[in-house]
Order: C-alpha cells, then structure tokens, then sequence
C-alpha cells in the first residue's frame, strides 16, 4: 500500500512538472502569405501584368489605394511566451509596383527590420482644452437638460 501511495505522487509530480514546462515553451505562429521563392522569382519587371501576377502568387495581403495601386504580400512569423504579447521573429514584404499599362514595374523586398514598434501614450489620449474629472463628466449635465439654452427649441410645437 505504501508503494503505490510513492508512485502515485511521483506521478503527480511528474504531471504538475509537465504542466509547468508546458508554459514556458514559446508559442510560434505564422500570418498572411506563405512565400514560394520559385514563384515568386518567376515573377518579372516589365514582363507580367496584374492578371499574371494574381494568377501565379494569389490574392495580394493588401493593394494600396495610391501610387498605381501596388500590391503586397506579406508573411510575418512571430513567437512569445506565455501570455506576453507576440513578437516579429521574421517578417517578408513583397511589394509590387505597376505602371500606367498595369505592367509590374518593380519589385521590393522588405524584413523585420522596416516594422516599426508603436508604444501607446499612457492609459489616456492628450488633448487640449479645459481637464475635467470623472465626476465632472458624469454630473455635467443635470441642469442643462431642457434648460431651454440649446438649439433644438421651437420646433413641432402647435401652441402659439
């Protein structure tokens, strides 16, 4: 009896050892567009156009609204621990420009090293103009309701 008890704990604590390993793995992912090089080394300036494009690397990530409308693919491979937020390990952008006659005029590729990190300011947005406080915002109005200063008097009323 007291032989099962030991390895019943040590099974336990194999699996709360397992349990707590487990969390510390970093988690790895994958988004947007999984790059083949040979298809898109096929792809030639001034010999395809939009149609050949679309039809040998697929639906772009995203096409810009300006400049012609250029395409991009992006492929972006990121990790993390635990519950921090991910991080770029590598990043692929295949940018593709047009000319005027929707022939492939150039091809850019970009990595990790062109994203750019963004920090938000604080847990507030800065504004001008005069601070008010919590209450303030909330008990700003009771009294101005129907107060009869505002903009939206005289209208729909029948009596004279």
């Amino acid at each position: 009896m007291m032989k099962a008890g030991r390895i019943a704990g040590r099974v336990a604590m194999a699996a709360a050892l397992t349990l707590v390993a487990s969390a510390c793995v970093p988690l790895r992912s994958h988004q947007g567009y999984i790059i083949d090089a040979d298809l898109v080394n096929s792809v030639q300036p001034g010999v395809d156009n939009r149609s050949s494009v679309q039809q040998t690397l697929g639906t772009p990530t995203f096409a810009s609204q300006f400049n012609k409308g250029e395409w991009y693919y992006l492929a972006r491979d990121s990790r993390n621990l635990a519950y921090r937020n991910p991080k770029p390990a590598s990043q692929i952008t295949l940018k593709i420009a047009f000319d005027d006659k929707d022939v492939v005029s150039s091809i850019t590729r970009t990595t990790v090293d062109q994203v750019a990190q963004v920090t938000p300011y604080g847990k507030t947005t800065p504004t001008l103009g005069r601070k008010r406080g919590f209450f303030e915002d909330i008990f700003s109005n009771i009294g101005a309701v129907g107060a009869g200063t505002g903009a939206g008097q005289g209208g729909g009323s029948d009596q004279p």
